[in-house]
């Protein structure tokens, strides 16, 4: 390890990896997160391997596939015999700080039977220390930040929640739609400003050096809704226009997953598209709002980086930032994260790391397709600590250098299970068992392929048809490369079948997993 390394590991919630502005984006200013990828590497196509959250955390902090952590549903618990980043973190001697959440519900197996973590989704994962808790309105962990509002003179409803609620009659509403109104609160007592200012006295006053500080930021993520003036920065004339089929019906008539979704999913997190079918300004508007949810993010981001500057602290810190999962913001007429089209799970990666890597790859934007997966190997490797052999991912340091291995992979893969455990909605739609509510999917540069486990499959020629709307896997003329997909997919679900008391080779050194 070296010792003069500290570690700020950042996720935000459900921001897409198309959203930023070094990238391109014709409307979204993200200026500090285009400032850190110049002085660090930003990896363009950069995928999650499932959703949602819990899921999809499980992943990032195990280096696993979903298919062999098992946490395959938010509540779902995590096996307590896998190892994270923050146990591994603590092998070298940091005490890894917390300031948000996880989504980690805990093993019963090893927990006592009236321990109340047996009852609660949102536990923190072994080995950090929960500096501050999650500060989402609806959960119990937003206490701290609800209290701060108090103490300066906001009025707290009784349920934590409403605190999201828009400014009643806000001026411009009715004529820009409903996600345009501003919150009570003002901007620099949002909760992402609150997790924020926590995180710099974190940074700046540690318990001990070199310090590992994860900070999960809600936003983001539903509702949608943000203080002024990130409010009013983008107008919906000027978003880009919507990635999908020509109406609803028309999306629905794809796939019977794609049905299900239609029907179920749309109004948990927004507008409800089953009574507003066709309400172009309103969509509009609540994906400005979404880029101005962003650009709050990066403004405080930015005030974090300055804090590190200001405390010489940044030139030893290791900053990596990434997210969850995407959000469809109305492509392919969803809302949310549960779908297999990339809005969904295609996400930013950002990792700045000091010493020689700030000097050689400084600047540099990554082609080659990268998993969430790799982030926990790859900090390991910057810290000079071993990857455990659970590690599905791979380390990112050579593209940090400016190399890229031959032997790296040339696809990328995502599994979503969509079991309904309370209710059990696609069960009864679709007539499936609870084990057949999953699909797989496989994409490399031409084709993505959809696997579902009692569905008809799908096959998109994304090289052609970037927006997915053409499934080719009934065409005749296809069948020999659904064919060839599914067993590429067989086969990498072969290769990485859990492995930690398998994988050891001839000479008992860690075998690289081979893409």
């Amino acid at each position: 390890m070296t010792k003069s390394i500290n570690v700020l590991f950042i996720t935000v919630d459900q921001w897409r990896a198309d959203c930023l502005s070094t990238l391109g984006h014709p409307v979204l200013k993200t200026p500090h997160l285009d400032a850190l990828a110049a002085d660090g590497v930003l990896f363009r196509n950069h995928y999650a391997q499932c959703v949602p959250c819990g899921p999809s955390r499980a992943s990032l902090l195990t280096g696993m596939y979903m298919m062999n952590h098992r946490s395959v549903r938010n509540g779902t618990p995590l096996d307590a015999r896998f190892t994270n980043i923050g146990l591994e973190a603590r092998k070298l001697g940091y005490e890894p700080g917390l300031i948000g959440y996880t989504d980690t519900t805990y093993d019963p197996r090893v927990l006592p039977e009236r321990d109340p973590s047996r009852e609660r989704y949102g536990n923190v994962m072994p080995g950090f220390v929960q500096l501050v808790p999650g500060s989402e309105g609806g959960q119990s962990g937003a206490a701290p930040w609800l209290r701060d509002l108090a103490t300066k003179g906001y009025e707290i409803p009784g349920r934590g929640r409403t605190i999201y609620d828009p400014v009643p009659d806000y001026p411009g509403t009715e004529e820009r739609g409903s996600t345009y109104a501003p919150p009570i609160f003002r901007a620099e007592d949002s909760d992402t400003a609150f997790m924020a200012d926590r995180s710099i006295e974190a940074m700046t006053m540690p318990t001990r050096s070199p310090w590992f500080l994860h900070l999960s930021l809600l936003r983001p993520h539903p509702p949608f809704i943000v203080p002024e003036p990130y409010n009013a920065m983008y107008h919906p004339d000027e978003v880009p226009g919507f990635r999908r089929a020509s109406t609803p019906e028309a999306e629905a008539e794809s796939h019977p997953y794609a049905a299900y979704m239609l029907r179920h999913h749309l109004g948990r997190e927004g507008l409800d598209l089953r009574t507003h079918p066709n309400d172009e300004p309103a969509m509009r508007q609540l994906r400005a709002t979404y880029y101005g949810m962003m650009s709050e993010v990066d403004h405080n981001i930015g005030r974090m980086i300055a804090s590190l500057k200001a405390s010489d602290e940044y030139d030893n810190t290791m900053i990596v930032l990434t997210s969850d999962h995407g959000e469809q913001l109305w492509d392919h007429w969803m809302l949310g994260k549960e779908s297999h089209f990339d809005q969904s799970v295609q996400i930013p990666l950002i990792i700045r790391a000091p010493g020689s890597f700030s000097k050689e790859g400084r600047g540099r934007v990554v082609e080659a397709f990268t998993e969430n997966i790799d982030v926990m190997p790859t900090i390991l490797d910057i810290l000079g600590c071993e990857v455990p052999l659970q590690c599905d991912g791979r380390s990112l340091t050579p593209f940090l250098t400016g190399d890229e291995p031959d032997d790296w992979r040339k696809e990328v893969h995502w599994e979503i299970d969509f079991r309904d455990v309370l209710n059990g909605k696609p069960e009864k739609e679709m007539g499936l068992r609870l084990d057949a509510c999953s699909l797989c999917v496989l994409r490399d540069r031409r084709y993505k392929y959809v696997h579902f486990t009692d569905l008809p499959p799908l096959l998109y020629e994304i090289s052609a048809d970037p927006n997915e709307l053409t499934n080719l896997a009934g065409d005749p003329d296809h069948a020999g490369v659904v064919a060839e997909y599914a067993q590429k997919m067989l086969s990498w679900r072969m290769v990485h079948e859990e492995r930690t008391l398998t994988g050891i080779s001839k000479d008992f050194e860690r075998p690289r997993a081979q893409r």
